[in-house]
């Protein structure tokens, strides 16, 4: 009650449909934004990510998305996410090197970061790699303004009604 939209911020997008259950303003997480507006900017994309473990749950989530045709392959950059924060972690140049592999083994036209930890890599990794490298934590934040500004909210007719109260 009160809330005029939500992000849910975490790249594997838990618990959206639940949340668009109970909220009636929109529900955007963070994958669903970013693989959209990866297709709105590019023909092909690929997403990196931080851990391994996290690619099966990104295809998943890209496939329900109606992407799958465009998003070249889901990387792992292999390193945690808190080596982000570190000090000569080295992370970001691997998250770096992983968009130049992507460039030249997948093709693809942008890169989407599957990892909130790494909103704040965009500008710099884009002009690294000379490609839109798109963060879900600003487009999402930024969809929702738009769609709140346009006084939409979510429909409670059918697969996002409101919960029978039990």
């Amino acid at each position: 009650a009160g809330i005029d939209g939500i992000v849910v911020a975490c790249f594997d997008d838990p618990g959206i449909g639940a949340c668009r259950e109970v909220a009636s303003g929109p529900v955007i997480g963070l994958c669903e934004a970013a693989v959209k507006a990866a297709s709105m900017l590019s023909t092909s994309f690929s997403v990196v990510t931080t851990l391994p473990r996290s690619i099966p749950v990104i295809e998943h989530l890209i496939h329900g998305y109606g992407l799958s045709h465009q998003c070249r392959r889901v990387r792992s950059a292999a390193i945690p996410v808190l080596a982000l924060e570190e000090e000569g972690s080295g992370a970001r140049e691997k998250v770096r090197d992983e968009i130049l592999r992507a460039i030249e083994e997948d093709h693809c036209e942008a890169v989407v970061l599957g990892c909130a930890g790494m909103a704040d890599l965009t500008e710099w990794l884009s002009a690294e790699t000379g490609i839109p490298v798109i963060d879900g934590v600003t487009v999402a934040a930024k969809m929702i303004e738009a769609l709140v500004g346009a006084g939409l909210k979510t429909s409670k007719i059918s697969g996002y009604s409101t919960p029978n109260k039990k």
